[in-house]
């Protein structure tokens, strides 16, 4: 009879998702016979080119202010094992755990596909998020370089964009970015999620350091481009208590202001999180979850605007409270910045002037 105990699961070290979570539009699944690890389809390459007809999706969620959003990546290498972009990957063909991490799908047409749209009869000048579902400065960025040529079709047309990212590889492109800023036309987002490098490794393995970021907002401050740091998201038991100490760094860096976001796990998302929490802090997994089902009434995510990013019940309104305190004491209560729409120019051209050049409009 064999006594020895059951071996606990492996934590992967570096991997926000510790496993592979079977796609939900396809019947066919591989699985590695020396790993168990499922997978859509057999191995790809690391990164692979897709071509889209198109590149700007309208955002209607009434939750984000911005009209289009602009994602030049598919998956992200940053792992963060929360991560609500995960199941996007399975319409991909892909899985949303490891494969999220590992198949990066990137659109390499996306600067020509932007020009179109902004040559287009019917182009409306508006705000454009990038990227609000993956990284667009994540690791893959820095060869690629996708972003930076976007950003050099958002000069080039000067219609306004927000940036938001949780790599200090932001601070490469100052150069252009301090263009739209002269002219009333970016706003830069660092998302700074944990001050405790430890607790970083595990939930964000794969982005800048806390301090790097910090450095970002510092060195984007100081060129002149409106910048804010966002903790998101504030997750029950493993960062909430740093709100304060986050705000507090996020002024001394420069930052104009500060606001969070609550974690909210839909499926598939769910499972990979709770595996993830499971191996990495055995010790109060149960906690974090219990105190997560009380801020989104008994689920761990809310589906309803206006709520699904704040949560609800009194942990989630001290978390408010908190917030608005912080911005308070250290001067963090600037509102994101008035982008400009009226200078919009296309080569045909299109061309929006209410005011002058020098208007703050």
């Amino acid at each position: 009879m064999d006594d020895t105990m059951p071996e606990k699961p492996a934590y992967l070290k570096g991997k926000g998702a510790q496993t592979e979570s079977a796609n939900r539009f396809l019947q066919h699944r591989y699985v590695d016979e020396d790993t168990g690890a499922v997978h859509a389809e057999p191995a790809k390459p690391t990164a692979t080119a897709v071509f889209p007809k198109t590149v700007l999706n309208r955002i209607t969620s009434p939750d984000v202010p911005d009209a289009w959003g602009l994602n030049p990546y598919q998956g992200c290498e940053h792992g963060c094992s929360y991560c609500y972009a995960r199941p996007t990957h399975e319409y991909w063909g892909y899985g949303p755990g490891l494969d999220f991490e590992q198949k990066l799908l990137y659109k390499s047409e996306a600067a020509q596909l932007l020009r179109q749209h902004f040559e287009a009869k019917n182009w409306t000048p508006d705000v454009v998020l990038l990227s609000g579902n993956t990284d667009c400065y994540q690791p893959l960025e820095r060869t690629l370089r996708l972003t930076r040529s976007l950003l050099e079709v958002f000069v080039e047309y000067r219609n306004p964009l927000r940036i938001i990212t949780k790599n200090a590889l932001v601070t490469r492109d100052i150069d252009l970015l301090s263009t739209l800023a002269a002219q009333q036309l970016v706003q830069v987002t660092l998302s700074i999620t944990t001050l405790d490098e430890r607790l970083r490794q595990k939930l964000e393995p794969r982005t800048s350091t806390a301090a790097k970021r910090l450095e970002a907002v510092r060195l984007l401050s100081d060129a002149g481009i409106p910048v804010e740091v966002l903790m998101a998201p504030v997750i029950p038991g493993l960062n909430d208590s740093e709100i304060f100490s986050i705000a507090q760094a996020a002024a001394s860096a420069g930052a104009r202001f500060f606001g969070h976001t609550v974690l909210r796990l839909s499926k598939p998302v769910r499972g990979l999180f709770e595996d993830w929490l499971r191996k990495a802090f055995p010790d109060r997994a149960e906690k974090v979850l219990h105190l997560l089902y009380s801020v989104h009434d008994g689920k761990t995510h809310s589906s309803e605007f206006g709520v699904r990013m704040k949560g609800k019940g009194s942990l989630a309104d001290s978390w408010t409270q908190q917030m608005a305190i912080a911005r308070k004491k250290h001067g963090l209560e600037a509102r994101a910045s008035i982008l400009r729409t009226d200078l919009f120019c296309s080569k045909k051209g299109k061309q929006l002037h209410l005011w002058p050049e020098d208007s703050k409009g």
